[in-house]
C-alpha cells in the first residue's frame, strides 16, 4: 500500500480535501495510507517549544533540528520512502516527478512553518527539498496536500478508467486538449465537427494539433523543452538517413 506519513505543526488540515471524492473513496478501500503527525510531540521543554529566534538576527522564528530530527526519526527511522520537504526553494514539482513518486512505497513529507527550518536538519535527514510554485504560503500543509493529491490519482486503482490520466496536462510534455460535451450548441458556440464524425484517427490528430497549439501559446518554455525532446529522439534517425553511402565501384561511372 501506497503510504504518506505528513509531519505538521497542524494535523487537523489532513486528509482534508483528500478525504472526499476519489482520493477519500481510495483511502477508505485502502488503496492508500496518511498518517498526520504532530512535531510538538517531540519538544522537550514543559512548553513543547518547536521554534526559536534566528541564529544572526531578524525577524520571526525558525523550526527546531532537535525536534524536529526526533519527528522524523521516529516517522521514518530506516524507512525507504523519499523523504520531502515542502519549500518555495525547492526543485518545482512536475508531473514527471509525481508519476515516480507515485510508483514508489509512498512520502514522507515535513510541513515548515514560522520562516523556515534549520538548515542542519535538511542535510541531516536527507530532505528534498520540493516547491509547487513561485509564491510563498504560510506554511507547507496546502502544499503538502497539492503534491499528495497529484501522487494519489495515478495509484493504481484509484482512477476510474487506467488510462485516464495518459492525455492529461504535462503526461506527454504538453498542455492538454479542450474538451465538450452536450449540448451540441451553447450560447452560439459549437462542438468542433470532427469530434462527431466517428473518426478516431481524426480526432486524435485534432486533440494532439490542439495540445501543441495551447502549449506553443500558453506555456512557451514547456513548448520548447517539449520541441528539444523531440529533436533529440529524431536525432539518430536522421543521423543514420543523412550518411552518405559508399559509392559502389561496379556501379559507378566515369565522365
Amino acid at each position: 500500500m501506497w503510504r504518506a506519513s505528513v509531519l505538521t505543526l497542524f494535523p487537523e488540515l489532513f486528509p482534508g480535501p483528500l478525504g472526499a471524492s476519489l482520493a477519500g473513496k481510495a483511502l477508505e478501500k485502502g488503496l492508500w495510507g496518511l498518517e498526520a503527525v504532530q512535531i510538538r510531540d517531540f519538544a522537550t521543554d514543559k512548553h513543547r517549544s518547536v521554534d526559536d529566534t534566528p541564529a544572526g538576527g531578524g525577524p520571526g522564528m525558525v523550526m527546531r533540528p532537535d525536534v524536529l530530527a526526533a519527528a522524523i526519526d521516529q516517522v521514518a527511522g530506516d524507512d525507504p520512502r523519499p523523504r520531502l520537504l515542502m519549500s518555495p526553494r525547492g526543485a518545482p514539482l512536475t508531473q514527471a516527478r509525481v508519476a515516480e513518486l507515485a510508483a514508489g512505497p509512498g512520502v514522507v513529507v515535513v510541513c515548515g512553518r514560522f520562516e523556515g527550518i534549520d538548515e542542519r536538519v535538511i542535510a541531516a535527514r536527507a530532505l528534498a527539498e520540493v516547491s509547487i510554485g513561485d509564491y510563498v504560503l504560510s506554511g507547507g500543509e496546502i502544499a503538502a496536500l497539492v503534491l499528495l493529491d497529484a501522487c494519489v490519482r495515478l495509484i493504481p486503482g484509484v482512477m476510474g478508467k487506467e488510462d485516464s490520466g495518459t492525455e492529461e496536462s504535462f503526461a506527454a510534455g504538453l498542455l492538454e486538449y479542450p474538451h465538450y460535451t452536450r449540448p451540441q450548441r451553447f450560447e452560439g458556440q459549437d462542438i468542433p465537427e470532427v469530434l462527431l464524425s466517428g473518426h478516431h484517427a481524426k480526432v486524435s490528430a485534432w486533440r494532439r494539433a490542439e495540445a501543441e497549439r495551447l502549449t506553443r501559446e500558453r506555456r512557451p518554455d514547456l513548448w520548447a523543452r517539449h520541441q528539444g525532446l523531440e529533436a533529440a529522439q529524431n536525432a539518430p534517425e536522421k543521423a543514420v538517413s543523412q550518411t552518405p553511402r559508399r559509392a559502389d565501384p561496379e556501379s559507378s561511372s566515369s565522365g
